[in-house]
């Protein structure tokens, strides 16, 4: 790959064959070590964050509602945009389930060997895992006409009669207590690809060319980073306190967390560009591509939406904010 380009299927690829891509799962003692792969996986290159974060996120619900277990040289996806339309339908058949219609926003589209997708059954929504490898997945042609995150594939695929098999009960995959927990996933990846677009700006004030401002850009990213990982690892402690706990509060904990890390992106993204001007968006390839796909990334954030919806929550629960 040139111009210092990760050959993200290629890592892929080795990290599921080589193990890995085998985290702790959340809960179980060592969720402070899986955010920090999901981070250093992010650090490395945003797409394979993304693409490994939506693999071992499959590989947790999996675990938690007793889907078939991933094995080595596998790369699953979770597939459970729901917009309006278009509408992914599962049916039931006499041989087993199938699924018929449109998935959107399918990342991994052509590399994912399964997926763990939501479709309609009825009035209810129900997870099912399927190979896709078989003729009845049909990604979309030019369905995926971004810039940023080009290369996590994320565009349509088409599913004709495709056998699947469900994976816990219809509305398990949103009530289970892993559901925030792998937001959170998600947090670290944004915080790890935030900690790589800073570290040009590092590099300038080592190099001691930087001017005043330039180092004020570069303090208020630290401090800003700083918050973001210190809520990461409260996150970490408290989920393995009591990982099948009180599902408002996982909910405050995540979307807080979220928040956090979102800010914290937001100004590196923004102070890294003040600081240093167009020159690395022109210049070096890996950097400009890196703001690109963190740029896009970050919009799995609704913005304002999810702040509402945490002050939602604040408003019937008690406030979480610790004690000093």
């Amino acid at each position: 790959m040139g111009d210092g380009a990760v050959d993200v299927p290629g890592r892929l690829r080795e990290l599921s064959q080589t193990g890995r891509l085998e985290l702790p799962l959340p809960g179980g003692g060592e969720t402070r070590r899986r955010l920090r792969a999901l981070a250093a996986f992010g650090a490395e290159d945003t797409v394979l964050g993304r693409l490994a974060e939506a693999h071992t996120d499959a590989v947790a619900i999996l675990h938690e509602l007793g889907g078939p277990a991933p094995v080595p040289g596998q790369l699953w996806g979770v597939w459970a945009a729901e917009p309006p339309e278009p509408v992914l339908r599962a049916r039931p058949t006499s041989p087993g389930w199938v699924l018929e219609g449109r998935k959107p926003w399918c990342s991994g589209a052509h590399l994912c060997t399964h997926a763990l997708v939501t479709a309609r059954t009825g009035t209810d929504r129900r997870l099912f895992a399927v190979p896709l490898t078989q003729p009845a997945t049909t990604p979309v042609p030019d369905s995926w006409p971004a810039v940023g995150m080009r290369d996590s594939d994320s565009g349509a695929v088409d599913f004709d009669a495709a056998p699947a098999e469900p994976v816990g009960a219809p509305g398990a995959y949103l009530a289970r207590p892993g559901f925030w927990h792998g937001a959170v996933g998600v947090a670290a990846c944004w915080y790890g690809s935030a900690c790589a677009v800073a570290r040009p700006l590092r590099a300038y004030a080592a190099s001691g060319r930087a001017d005043e401002h330039a180092l004020a850009h570069l303090g208020a990213i630290a401090a800003a980073l700083q918050s973001a990982r210190d809520e990461l690892v409260r996150a970490a402690v408290e989920i393995d306190d009591d990982p099948a706990g009180d599902a408002a509060a996982a909910r405050v904990r995540a979307r807080i967390v979220r928040a956090v890390v979102e800010q914290a992106v937001t100004t590196t993204l923004d102070r890294v560009g003040r600081a240093l001007g167009a020159t690395p968006l022109c210049t070096d390839a890996a950097h400009a591509r890196r703001v690109a796909d963190l740029t896009v990334y970050i919009r799995q954030s609704h913005a304002e939406a999810d702040l509402a919806d945490l002050g939602r929550d604040l408003a019937t629960t008690e406030p979480v904010w610790p004690d000093l």
